[in-house]
């Protein structure tokens, strides 16, 4: 079986909507706008592992964090925040899914993840 591990980038808010489609993308798609993800695929395939998924992720303000009620109160008991992390400015703003058998080299993955902040990875839990 292969192993799986998620590459968690955190790094300052960005503003996503600025690249939506027809919101007149600076200099066209995401290949010119992201070289340094594209740089990145191309590195994983060189080293031998498989990228499987992957994808940026909107601003922060389009989603939020729960800390769920308890019992049978899990929703109406739930407390919302804005925002993913109040204590921090970074944020999860994408991920790359890759699948490898060497737990080195999904360690050296980790140091070519394009990001202005730093990386967290870790392996799947496998599922059935």
């Amino acid at each position: 079986m292969t192993d799986q591990y998620v590459y968690l980038i955190h790094e300052p808010d960005w503003d996503s909507d600025a690249f939506l489609p027809g919101r007149g993308v600076p200099d066209g798609g995401a290949e010119s706008n992201f070289p340094a993800h594209q740089a990145f695929q191309e590195a994983v395939a060189r080293l031998g592992a498989r990228l499987v998924g992957g994808s940026a992720l909107q601003n922060a303000r389009y989603g939020g964090r729960v800390q769920p009620g308890s019992g049978d109160r899990v929703e109406q008991d739930a407390v919302y925040s804005d925002g993913p992390y109040p204590d921090t400015t970074e944020v999860v703003s994408g991920f790359y899914l890759v699948e490898t058998d060497d737990e080195e080299l999904a360690r050296r993955i980790a140091a070519l993840v394009p990001t202005r902040g730093h990386v967290e990875w870790r392996k799947v839990f496998p599922t059935a």
